[in-house]
């Protein structure tokens, strides 16, 4: 597995004449050895999917870690939404508020469908996110309260 480099990265289906290289020129061969290509190739055993399982099986809930544990002691926001089991709603037009961020602070979420954006506004200040650097939406019930869930948004 290796890639050449020469003035950017060079497309596979190029010569090196076509990509512009003449005598004198600098090449960079960026690549892999071969047994990191074969370690990726080689399918995990039975005991370390198991041990991935476990690994898994073990993380703590997110109700349960110090900093989210500190804002559910407050207590729910009064504005708060309680969500509805298996069901599955449209992006709303307005603003969803009764939300709260990892410092307790009150947070509002609003989908800009025609910017293509995704507004988290606190008292302080509004990001304005693209949707397309939202990578995954994350979300876990809260034990005890299981129609009201803790979110994350994966960025990148």
């Amino acid at each position: 597995m290796q890639k050449v480099m020469f003035k950017g990265l060079a497309k596979d289906e190029m010569s090196l004449r076509q990509v512009g290289v003449v005598k004198g020129s600098k090449v960079m061969v960026v690549g892999s050895t071969l047994s990191d290509v074969l370690e990726v190739a080689k399918k995990p055993s039975a005991q370390e999917v198991k041990e991935a399982a476990q690994e898994e099986a073990v993380k703590e809930a997110w109700a349960a870690q110090t900093a989210h544990k500190k804002v559910l002691d407050k207590g729910k926001p009064e504005d708060a939404m309680p969500g509805i089991k298996n069901m599955k709603e449209n992006l709303p037009t307005v603003p969803l508020a009764g939300m709260l961020n990892k410092t307790g602070g009150k947070v509002r979420l609003t989908f800009k469908l025609e910017l293509d954006q995704v507004w988290l506004g606190t008292k302080e200040r509004t990001q304005k996110l693209p949707l397309n650097s939202i990578k995954n939406v994350v979300s876990e019930p809260i034990t005890g309260q299981e129609e009201y869930h803790i979110m994350a948004l994966q960025l990148g």
